[in-house]
């Protein structure tokens, strides 16, 4: 991540990052490995030319195809729940978008499986983490609501796009003890985290959010 293009000037700067960092910081983001990841990813790099002196904001941002690149804050939330119960092995990303937050989880755990039904963004986001060298990522074009059962269970699940109700395909892919943070909800979405128990699932409804809508189908 050395080159000019990767390190940023001015508005895509490491300065600019670095303020970024302390205002998840300052909005509850505790874990350091978190928000050392959002630190040195070039989330410029994510977005069209145009678009890249707001990469730091801490804010939503359009990618095309009326998909959008989460906001900052919601990316490390959403990656902070999903490592709270320790250290993950196979985590399944749904709704890969422009592959920002498939290259943070790519640095916190081993493996990502990464599905998106938008072929254009997919091949784009490939090209991306090459790019960075992060080569723990496998792509799936594919309806994300489906998961990727061929190689469950996985002991993570994360979405990026908000279903009406939790796919029952999702749940049955999660190991046991595994987790599943996703956005759930039409009108009004809130961020689910749900664990699969001996018992069955336990699910706790975190906070607001807003995300785009998880489609079924592909697209090319």
């Amino acid at each position: 991540m050395n080159s000019p293009d990767l390190a940023g000037i001015g508005m895509t700067s490491q300065r600019t990052r670095e303020r970024l960092v302390e205002r998840l910081a300052e909005r509850g983001i505790r874990n350091r490995e978190v928000l050392q990841a959002m630190r040195t990813t070039p989330r410029h790099l994510f977005l069209d030319e145009a678009m890249a002196h707001r990469a730091y904001e801490d804010t939503a941002l359009p990618i095309g195809y009326q998909q959008t690149l989460s906001q900052p804050y919601v990316v490390a939330r959403m990656t902070e729940l999903l490592l709270a119960g320790g250290p993950l092995g196979r985590v399944l990303e749904i709704g890969s978008g422009s592959g920002y937050q498939t290259a943070i989880l790519a640095q916190l755990v081993d493996n990502v499986f990464a599905v998106e039904r938008i072929k254009p963004l997919l091949d784009a986001s490939r090209r991306r983490l090459r790019t960075l060298r992060l080569r723990n990522v496998r792509f799936r074009h594919a309806d994300g609501s489906l998961g990727w059962p061929e190689l469950a269970p996985f002991d993570g699940i994360l979405g990026a796009a908000a279903p009406a109700e939790v796919p029952a395909d999702l749940l049955a892919q999660l190991a046991p003890g595994g987790r599943l943070v996703l956005p759930v909800g039409t009108q009004t979405q809130h961020l689910h985290v749900i664990t699969r128990t001996d018992d069955g699932f336990s699910t706790e409804v975190v906070e607001a959010v807003r995300f785009v809508p998880l489609r079924p189908g592909t697209q090319r």
